[in-house]
């Protein structure tokens, strides 16, 4: 037999695997590819296929929501910050068409909707008809915080996020719930055992790291890229929000835990201080919100929103905290405005400033203004008839928000640290008798006020 041609036999194997593959890239292309949604037309101006197959699955997204009567505004952040900077051309001309893609095409893995939960039901029926037009999808849920309580921690959970995939694009669907406080939050996100963790690259997500809470948005619709969609009227405030939008939930677990230890205070005048308390704790937020003052919740305060998600009923207090760089001249003639006298101002604004306010019968609001060092954090105290000065030290901390007797309001988001470092490591244990010149663990001697200087550093009324 004739001995066959090595080189004739490699070239036609190679011709061979040549056209098989040609095949596939055919088939990928014009079937597989176009059932999955992964073959797009440029949009105008986008720079590559890749640009415009962001914009067409936002498109898609947009009507597949449409499709079903569902209302979702965007909150990308990146999309939003290149809004922001065109933003009083794209609300002078809402409808003008686009020449080229300019927001919806920019660089990323995804594209971020909020939705809020009492807008929408019936679920079941858009993943059938996202299935159709080629999505893949992921929902997430976990357990509804609002249900929790003292006397019942539900475990009862509710989507807190979705994630539509389409050819190289996801959109990620935040949900927000109201709560209590007149607010909006949504959810971490936290995959099950059995999800898939490649599914999108979760860690590149601008939400669900942790929980948030935000004010409620005046919504604006608008055409970006000739597509018509909602945004915060004011996009620079809500990304300036976002940026410090973390959450932490009261933590009822532990609160239950102490109580079986040291049974709560439910006499008469117990209820009556903690009804005071919650009023006054209200008007003073109302006030220094609308004098756009940040402040927390400080000191005994911060305390029993820690350890048993209350008020301290022996505390006899409020008291609040508020770094000396937000001071404002106007805080006590705006209090004063509201029906809560001035009691008593320690200290000046250079150092040791403190305030105090009278509210309804002995309830009173006691204003703690801090000074950063550079590895600490301090507020001041003042003994008025000795003019003696003491120092409280604390480890330098950063603000979250969390849910107090029905108030967004701010906490140190290191709590643990706040709190040991002004209670010790006994905090835990309730003391109610308490000296506030040596029972603190933070507080040290500071001197004494010049005597020239007392009537304007001791000021009672």
């Amino acid at each position: 037999m004739q001995q066959i041609n090595k080189n004739a036999v490699l070239a036609l194997l190679s011709l061979t695997s040549l056209v098989f593959l040609l095949f596939q890239l055919y088939y990928y292309k014009f079937y597989l590819s176009q059932k999955n949604g992964a073959v797009f037309s440029k949009v105008r101006g986008s720079q590559s296929g890749q640009d415009s197959t962001r914009w067409h699955v936002v498109r898609k997204f947009l009507g597949l929501l449409s499709s079903h009567n569902i209302p979702v505004y965007l909150i990308d952040p990146l999309i939003l910050g290149l809004v922001d900077k065109d933003f009083e051309q794209i609300r002078s001309s809402p409808d003008s068409p686009s020449p080229e893609c300019r927001y919806f095409c920019a660089p990323r893995d995804f594209t971020t909707f909020a939705l809020l939960d009492k807008t929408w039901k019936h679920e079941m029926g858009l993943f059938r008809t996202a299935e159709k037009m080629g999505f893949q999808w992921l929902k997430i849920i976990n357990k509804d915080p609002r249900l929790d309580g003292m006397d019942d921690l539900s475990g009862i959970e509710i989507p807190l996020h979705y994630i539509f995939k389409l050819a190289s694009h996801a959109i990620h669907l935040v949900v927000f719930y109201e709560r209590s406080g007149n607010y909006l939050w949504h959810g971490p996100l936290r995959l099950k055992q059995h999800m898939d963790r490649k599914f999108v690259p979760f860690r590149k997500l601008h939400f669900g790291r942790y929980p948030g809470a935000y004010e409620k948005p005046e919504l604006l619709l608008v055409s970006i890229d000739d597509l018509k969609v909602q945004i915060p009227k004011n996009p620079s405030s809500f990304l300036e929000e976002m940026s410090h939008s973390r959450f932490l939930e009261c933590r009822y677990r532990e609160a239950r835990a102490f109580f079986q230890l040291y049974p709560d205070d439910a006499s008469l005048d117990a209820v009556e201080f903690r009804k005071k308390a919650k009023s006054l704790l209200h008007l003073a937020a109302l006030t220094l919100n609308n004098l756009g003052v940040k402040f927390w919740l400080s000191s005994g305060t911060c305390l029993g929103w820690y350890r048993q998600c209350n008020v301290i009923p022996h505390s006899k207090d409020v008291d609040l905290g508020v770094f000396i760089r937000d001071y404002k001249a106007d805080i006590i003639p705006a209090f004063q405005k509201a029906g809560l006298p001035l009691k008593h101002k320690f200290g000046k604004v250079e150092d040791s400033l403190e305030l105090s306010f009278q509210g309804e019968d002995d309830v009173k609001l006691d204003i703690f203004f801090f000074y950063e060092e550079d590895d600490h954090i301090w507020n001041g105290g003042t003994q008025a008839k000795s003019g003696k000065k003491f120092k409280y030290l604390f480890p330098k901390f950063t603000l979250c928000w969390t849910e107090f007797v029905e108030l967004k309001v701010h906490v140190p988001c290191e709590t643990l640290q706040y709190v040991e470092a002004n209670y010790g490591p006994d905090w835990k244990v309730p003391v109610k008798t308490w000296d506030w010149k040596s029972s603190p663990s933070n507080v040290q001697y500071n001197g004494v006020w010049p005597v020239d200087e007392w009537d304007d550093v001791i000021q009672i009324y």
